[in-house]
């Protein structure tokens, strides 16, 4: 990979999500540090990437301005939201059913 931008566990501790320069998603093994995953559809770097608390799903938010949602399981694409300008952060609600994204436009 490139350089990383961002970083997070899953809620069981055992995967952590990267994402950065390379604009993909990547997870990993927590223990062996072996790459479980690489998920790939952003055009531009991604800045926030964050594991759902119910552990089912992936969050990644990009300079192309798309918040994307994957499955953690399979690394499919769930959904693409387009943002009006690029995302800066991203997080969960506590019960996974919301997601909240920052921007450059404030």
């Amino acid at each position: 990979t490139d350089k990383v931008y961002s970083v997070g566990f899953s809620p069981d501790g055992k995967r952590v999500v990267s994402g950065g320069s390379d604009r993909t998603v990547r997870v990993w093994n927590a223990t062996s540090g072996d790459q479980e995953a690489k998920l790939r559809g952003h055009t531009a770097p991604i800045w926030s990437v964050a594991f759902s608390p119910d552990g089912q799903h992936v969050v990644s938010g990009s300079k192309d301005r798309t918040v994307r949602i994957w499955s953690a399981a399979s690394g499919e694409l769930e959904a693409e939201l387009i943002c009006n300008n690029i995302v800066t952060s991203i997080g969960f609600s506590p019960d996974s059913k919301f997601i909240a994204s920052g921007s450059t436009d404030g």
